[in-house]
């Protein structure tokens, strides 16, 4: 892909308005019964007039056959190689939430849990458990942990999510995960990932041991895993890059955070889909890239539940009238990931991809579909190529060379 360099000296501010639509985790697999995925049983006429109308295709958010995070699959959305850019869940969670990190700081994702008995791991989000008892239960542990050598702070975010902060002299970000990802298993230990961070390990696995006590009759909340140990990172800013006033509007911190960190204003967008494009609609004139975020069908993907993320394309189907109503210059829809309800967690398939614009070349795609998709003037590309076609699209970028 193009350096950021000489995306710096082609970029020009224009007029034009770009909105990147991420229905989180859209990808699926076929239903065993019907043959069809959850994108393909949802009725979404909307959508299909956007690929029908536009140019579509399938995008890889890090490489064929592996797994993205949620993280390097947006940072890959908005332009940036995911290899050379990584984030920790820990810093975009934190940053979402508005938790003051500073250097020095280690930050990482928590989520409560449900063990049994013998400490396997049998529900990692707890039932999902309210916010109100998240906001609880962390109060609990701020109160009462104690490790020396380090000041530790826990910060609750929606449902079982919340952030953990180390703050102390001498701490890594180079440790492993205690969450296997898994149910079925043990919560794992913390783990140096190098001599540098075995203070940091220690540290971690005597906050766990504490907390497991505290937790111990709180069920189904009775036990937490941390992921995505992190720092705060230095990038360069979308600003900086593409010239972009960009803006956020997002539900969830977590991406939130990730926009934070390459540059974005973050706007207050409620709880629903509607209040997120009311305020689409109020900041249209202050911004000319919007990246708007729709959490559900993710979340749905992760229950395993095809049905209720069937639900949730219909969803924000009925809205995309409303974003074509504000006349966009570009509108590309696509996800950061794939979330097949038949296997309940993120996988490696490539995302469905439609760029809908005034000057771009339609293809022959009809729908917005995985297999549609397939078939599209796009091809199969690195979701990191999105963003120029974006700015290409919208008459932001100047020619290359003489």
């Amino acid at each position: 892909m193009i350096s950021f360099d000489e995306m710096r000296k082609l970029a020009q501010v224009t007029p034009s308005k770009i909105v990147l639509a991420v229905i989180d985790g859209v990808g699926g697999l076929p239903h065993h019964e019907t043959g069809k995925t959850e994108l393909e049983t949802a009725h979404r006429p909307n959508l299909n007039r956007v690929a029908s109308e536009g140019i579509c295709g399938l995008a890889y958010s890090v490489s064929p056959g592996i797994t993205p995070g949620s993280a390097p699959g947006h940072m890959s959305l908005f332009g940036y190689d995911p290899l050379t850019y990584g984030l920790g869940r820990g810093i975009v969670e934190a940053l979402g939430l508005e938790v003051e990190v500073n250097p020095g700081d280690v930050v990482a994702r928590g989520n409560f849990c449900t063990i049994d008995e013998n400490g396997r791991i049998l529900d990692r989000r707890a039932g999902r458990l309210a916010t109100e008892k998240t906001h609880e239960l962390c109060s609990l542990l701020n109160d009462r942990i104690d490790v020396a050598g380090v000041e530790i702070e826990c910060f609750p975010g929606k449902e079982h999510r919340f952030v953990v902060r180390l703050r102390g002299e001498g701490l890594s970000e180079k440790v492993a995960d205690t969450d296997p990802q898994h149910e079925g298993m043990e919560p794992l230990r913390a783990r140096p990932l190098d001599e540098s961070a075995d203070m940091t390990a220690s540290l971690i696995n005597d906050a766990i041991t504490q907390a497991g006590r505290l937790l111990a009759d709180k069920h189904p909340a009775n036990m937490l895993l941390l992921r995505g140990f992190s720092q705060h990172p230095d990038f360069p800013s979308l600003r900086d890059i593409f010239h972009l006033t960009p803006a956020c509007i997002a539900t969830y911190p977590m991406y939130r955070g990730v926009a934070r960190v390459v540059g974005m204003d973050i706007l207050s967008a409620g709880e629903t889909l509607h209040d997120q494009v009311e305020v689409l609609s109020r900041n249209w004139d202050s911004y000319d890239y919007f990246f708007f975020h729709y959490k559900k069908t993710d979340a749905r993907g992760e229950d395993g539940d095809f049905d209720a993320k069937v639900h949730a394309v219909e969803e924000f189907d009925e809205i995309v009238p409303s974003i074509l109503a504000l006349n966009p210059d570009v509108l590309i829809v696509t996800a950061d990931h794939s979330t097949p309800a038949a296997l309940a967690m993120h996988s490696w398939h490539p995302v469905p991809v439609a760029l809908w614009a005034r000057y771009c070349r339609r293809d022959e795609v009809k729908e917005f579909s995985e297999p549609a998709c397939l078939r599209g003037g796009l091809g199969q590309i690195p979701a990191a190529e999105l963003m120029p076609l974006a700015m290409a699209n919208a008459l932001k970028l100047n020619k290359y060379g003489a």
